[in-house]
C-alpha cells in the first residue's frame, strides 16, 4: 500500500493545473494520513519502519551531499550564521512564553523546529522557477544549508539522553571520524580510486553506489554508538562523499543520478507516507489554532531575521522573498517531533500541529516567494533573470557559484572548484551599499 500510494503522488501532482501544482512531498504526507490509522486504516507502519528509516538517511545524505562548507565561510554564509541565531534568540524567548502560559512543554525541540529550513524541499521548487540564479541564489543555498546543518548540530548536543559534556564529546568523536573518513582516498591514492569510480560505476557491480551505501549505514550506526541523533551522522555521510567526489577527476553525474534514484525513487517516498501515516490527525482537527500558531511562528521566528540581515545585501522584494523561503520546513520537523515522542518530551498535540505547520508552510510559503519574483519579472518585462543584469552572473562574468564557476545560464557548475568569498564580476543589488 505504501509503494502503491508512493507511485501514484507524482501522478496526481502532474494532473494538477501548472498554477495549482503542490511539492509532492506534501501529496506524500497527506496520501500516508489517508491509509494510516487514523482515517482509513489501510496499512500500519511496523513493517515499513526499517525502510522509512533507510530513508530518512538518505534525505539527509543528499542534503549532506549539496552542502558546501566553503559558501559557509564566504560573505553569504556568515550572513546566513547570523540569521540563524538571532532566530534562535528569537525561537528561545517565544517559546519560553508559550511554556510559561502552558502551550507546551517540550521546550527545547520545539524552539529548535522553529529554526529550521528545509533546503531540500525548496530546491525543486526554486530551480523551476529560476531563483536560484546569481547572487541572490548564493544567499539562499547558504540560508538553507545553516537551517538544516545547525538545528541538526543542536539536536545532537541538546536532544541526547547523557549530559552536555558526554555529548560534547560524542559530536567531536564522530566529526574527527568524518574528517579520517575524508582522508580515506589519499591513503588509498588518488588513481587508484580514480580506476574504482570509473571501472564501477556503470558495471553490474555498481561499485561507487555500493560503498555509499556503506558510508550511509556505518555513519548512521556510529552516531547511534555515540548517542547522537541519527540525522547528524546522514548529513555527514553526505558530506564526506562530496569530499570523495568532487576532488576526483571523474565524472561524477551518474552516481549523483543513482543517488537520487534509489534515495527520492524508493526510500525517501516511503518515508515521507509513514511519517503521515503516524501523524496524530485528531489532535490536528480538535486543536487547529494551535496549527496556525506555529505556522504564524516559524514565519515570524526563521523569517523575519531575514529583512534585517539582508539589508544591505539584498533589495527589499528580494529580502521579502528570502523571508518567506527561509520560513519554509518540513523534514526536521518530522525527525525532531519522532525523537521528541520517542523521548517523551514532546506533547502529542504539538508533533502533529508542528508537522501540519510544517506542511503549510510548504504549500503556502514557497508559493508566495515565486509570486513576488513572478510579479516582479513581469512589471519589468522580463520572463526570467537577465543575463547580465545586476546580481545575474555567468560564467562569462568569471563568476563562481556555490560548488564553483557558474555555468553560462548562470546556475552553479559541479566541478568542485573553490568558491570565493565574492562573487567577481557582479554588481551589488540595486540600491543596495557594497559589501
Amino acid at each position: 500500500m505504501v509503494a502503491l500510494v508512493a507511485a501514484i503522488a507524482p501522478m496526481l501532482v502532474a494532473a494538477l493545473p501548472e498554477r495549482w501544482r503542490v511539492p509532492q512531498v506534501v501529496v506524500l504526507i497527506f496520501s500516508g494520513i489517508l491509509i494510516g490509522p487514523h482515517v482509513l486504516g489501510l496499512s500500519e507502519t511496523s513493517s515499513v519502519k526499517l525502510l522509512a528509516n533507510i530513508g530518512l538517511g538518505f534525505l539527509f545524505l543528499l542534503a549532506g551531499y549539496e552542502l558546501d562548507l566553503r559558501l559557509l565561510a564566504a560573505h553569504e554564509g556568515r550572513l546566513a550564521m547570523i540569521g540563524w541565531v538571532v532566530s534562535a534568540v528569537i525561537s528561545l524567548v517565544a517559546v519560553a512564553g508559550l511554556t510559561k502560559a502552558g502551550f507546551v512543554r517540550d521546550f527545547i525541540p520545539i524552539a529548535l523546529a522553529l529554526t529550521t529550513t528545509a533546503l531540500g524541499t525548496l530546491l525543486p521548487i526554486l530551480s523551476d522557477n529560476e531563483m536560484l540564479r546569481g547572487q541572490f541564489g548564493r544567499y539562499v543555498l547558504a540560508a538553507g544549508a545553516v537551517g538544516e546543518l545547525f538545528p541538526i548540530v543542536a539536536i545532537s548536543l541538546f536532544l541526547t539522553k547523557r549530559d552536555e559534556f558526554a555529548a560534547i564529546a560524542s559530536l567531536v568523536a564522530i566529526a574527527v571520524s568524518a574528517v579520517l573518513l575524508t582522508m580515506l582516498p589519499r591513503i588509498i591514492g588518488d588513481e587508484r580510486v580514480q580506476a574504482i569510480i570509473r571501472q564501477g560505476q556503470r558495471a553490474t557491480a555498481q561499485t561507487t553506489l555500493r560503498w555509499s551505501v556503506v558510508l550511509l549505514l556505518g555513519l548512521l550506526a556510529l552516531a547511534e554508538r555515540f548517542g547522537l541523533d541519527v540525522v547528524l551522522g546522514a548529513v555527514l555521510a553526505g558530506m564526506v562523499l562530496r569530499t570523495w567526489l568532487r576532488r576526483e577527476d571523474v565524472d561524477v553525474h551518474p552516481l549523483e543520478e543513482k543517488l537520487d534514484a534509489v534515495g527520492y525513487g524508493i526510500f525517501i517516498p516511503i518515508f515521507f507516507v509513514t511519517s503521515g501515516m503516524t501523524l496524530d490527525v485528531p489532535a490536528m482537527v480538535k486543536d487547529p489554532l494551535r496549527v496556525l500558531i506555529f505556522l504564524g511562528l516559524l514565519l515570524v521566528v526563521r523569517g523575519l531575521p531575514s529583512l534585517v540581515v539582508y539589508r544591505r545585501s539584498l533589495p527589499r522584494r528580494q529580502r521579502v522573498e528570502m523571508t518567506f523561503i527561509t520560513a519554509t520546513t518540513l523534514p526536521l520537523l518530522i525527525a525532531l517531533t519522532e525523537i521528541g515522542l520517542q523521548d517523551g518530551v514532546m506533547l502529542p498535540a504539538n508533533a502533529a500541529a508542528i508537522v501540519g505547520a510544517g506542511v503549510l508552510s510548504v504549500l503556502i510559503y514557497p508559493a508566495v516567494a515565486v509570486g513576488l519574483a513572478r510579479r516582479d519579472r513581469w512589471e519589468t518585462g522580463s520572463a526570467g533573470p537577465i543575463i547580465g543584469e545586476p546580481g545575474v552572473a555567468t560564467a562569462a562574468d568569471g563568476a563562481w557559484g556555490a560548488d564553483g564557476p557558474l555555468e553560462a545560464d548562470g546556475l552553479p557548475g559541479r566541478d568542485g572548484s573553490p568558491g570565493m568569498d565574492r562573487t567577481p564580476g557582479i554588481e551589488e543589488a540595486p540600491g543596495a551599499p557594497a559589501g
